[in-house]
């Protein structure tokens, strides 16, 4: 192949240390590589899109699994039509404020742990927080009531929590981003967040690191 003055080739790369710093890159970035995909890979930055790309691929499949997890939770207490609930289904429409805490529990039964999706009224939070703060503030005052006053709001807002019945989320969703978030983990980060020049330090500084190869070698026109 003809190479232009500014390229670099990574020839020299022994396969079996190829191989595990693809490994260490799918572990580092919890994605899984297609054999087929890497085919096509013939330079650093060819490498760092498909990274990149596998890497957004996975956050929407974790989405579409958290979500089709909650919709059968979500059918399997109500009973509800899952035709019918779709990511921008409102959770007020499915969750009644009458019976919302029971059939909350039993939703977060069937999916096998709890979402934490109620809290209390904003200006039950708000009445608290404020207590709270001048109760510090009267610390200064008078240490006894001060503390009595801190130790209170705190005792009170952790009670008013656990029977809590507002939704902090609209939608289906909303609800199934937090599960994926929390669920389907990444161990560096949200990479679905994070700069496409961040994510290709990322798998230079493994390179670098694991072979001890130089940031010269590492452009994005380097060859393989």
């Amino acid at each position: 192949m003809q190479m232009r003055e500014e390229s670099y080739l990574l020839h020299s790369v022994d396969p079996d240390a190829m191989r595990y710093i693809l490994g260490k890159i799918q572990k580092s970035f919890n994605i899984k590589l297609d054999n087929e995909d890497l085919k096509d890979v013939d330079t650093f930055g060819n490498l760092c899109d498909l990274v990149i790309s596998t890497i957004d691929h996975s956050n929407t499949c974790n989405a579409q699994q958290a979500f089709y997890k909650v919709r059968r939770a979500i059918v399997g207490v109500t009973g509800i039509d899952k035709s019918s609930i779709r990511p921008q289904t409102r959770l007020s429409s499915i969750l009644n404020e009458e019976n919302r805490v029971q059939v909350l529990s039993q939703i977060e039964h069937e999916l096998g742990f709890q979402i934490n999706l109620l809290q209390p009224k904003q200006w039950m939070i708000a009445l608290f927080v404020f207590t709270f703060v001048c109760s510090v503030i009267g610390c200064f005052y008078n240490i006894t009531i001060g503390v009595a006053g801190v130790l209170s709001s705190v005792i009170s807002l952790k009670f008013v929590g656990n029977f809590g019945k507002e939704i902090h989320l609209k939608t289906v969703g909303d609800l199934a981003s937090k599960i994926s978030r929390e669920l389907y983990p990444k161990p560096s980060g949200n990479y679905h967040t994070v700069k496409k020049s961040e994510i290709e330090q990322k798998v230079k500084d493994l390179f670098m690191s694991e072979l001890g190869l130089e940031p010269v070698v590492l452009s994005n026109k380097s060859v393989f």
